[in-house]
C-alpha cells in the first residue's frame, strides 16, 4: 500500500521561506545534495512553512537531514520534523505514530476524526459536507426540516429544498440513504461537498 511522508519545516522568518525553497528545489544543491535528496521528493511552500513530500519514510529522513544542513548554511532557525498522512483520520502525524492496524484502531481514529470535525463545525458555524433533499412541496420540506432539526442536526429550509450539514463525507451518505429510504419517490436527495465555498453572500448554488 503506497503511503505519504512529509517533511515539515517552519521557519521562523516568513522571507526566509523563498530563498529556502529555491535552494532546495536545486538551484544552488551541490551534487551530493542533489542525489540525496532524489527525484522522490516534491517541494512545496506555504508562507514561513516549507513542505518535502516523499513516498517512503527512508526518503524522508534522508530529505530532513539535507534541510536541517541547508538550514545551518544558511543561517536560518527552523522546527523540522518528519510526519505521515493517516488516510482514515485524515491529518498528517507525527512519522514515529504507527498507522492503525485493526478494524478497531481504524475506529479509533475515526471517532477522533469526527470529533475534531465536529468542533471546527460548531466553532465556525460550517460543514464541510451536506445532504440536499429537494421535495415535491414547501410544506413537506418545511417538515422534513423541522423533523430533522428536533433529532438535534442542522437543517435548514429554502424553498423546496431542505440541507443537513454533516461533519464527514460518511456521515452524509449515511443520512442521505436513510432519507431516500423514508421519502422514496417523492424526493431527490444527493450529497454535496462544501456549499460555502460556492456560496455568494446569501445564495447557494445547489447541483451545479
Amino acid at each position: 500500500m503506497a503511503e505519504d511522508f512529509r517533511v515539515e519545516v517552519d521557519l521562523d522568518d516568513e522571507a526566509h521561506g523563498h530563498p529556502l525553497r529555491e535552494r532546495l528545489r536545486a538551484l544552488n544543491l551541490d551534487d551530493e545534495a542533489r542525489d540525496r535528496l532524489g527525484d522522490d521528493v516534491v517541494l512545496t511552500r506555504d508562507g514561513p512553512r516549507v513542505f518535502a513530500y516523499t513516498s517512503t519514510e527512508p526518503h524522508a529522513r534522508e530529505a530532513e537531514r539535507v534541510i536541517r544542513e541547508l538550514v545551518v548554511e544558511e543561517g536560518l532557525t527552523a522546527d523540522i520534523g518528519v510526519t505521515r498522512w493517516h488516510p482514515v483520520a485524515e491529518e498528517w502525524r507525527d512519522a514515529s505514530l504507527p498507522l492503525p492496524s485493526t478494524p478497531a484502531e481504524e475506529e479509533h481514529e475515526y471517532e477522533e476524526r469526527e470529533a475534531a470535525v465536529t468542533r471546527e463545525a460548531r466553532t465556525e458555524g460550517a460543514f464541510d459536507w451536506h445532504v440536499v433533499a429537494e421535495l415535491s412541496t414547501r410544506d413537506d420540506a418545511r417538515e422534513l426540516a423541522r423533523r430533522l432539526s428536533q433529532e438535534g442536526m442542522s437543517a435548514k429550509r429554502r424553498w423546496r429544498y431542505v440541507t443537513v450539514g454533516a461533519v464527514t463525507e460518511e456521515r452524509a451518505e449515511e443520512l442521505a440513504e436513510r432519507l431516500r429510504d423514508e421519502l422514496g419517490a417523492s424526493a431527490d436527495v444527493w450529497v454535496d461537498a462544501d456549499l460555502g465555498d460556492v456560496a455568494f453572500g446569501p445564495f447557494q448554488f445547489i447541483g451545479f
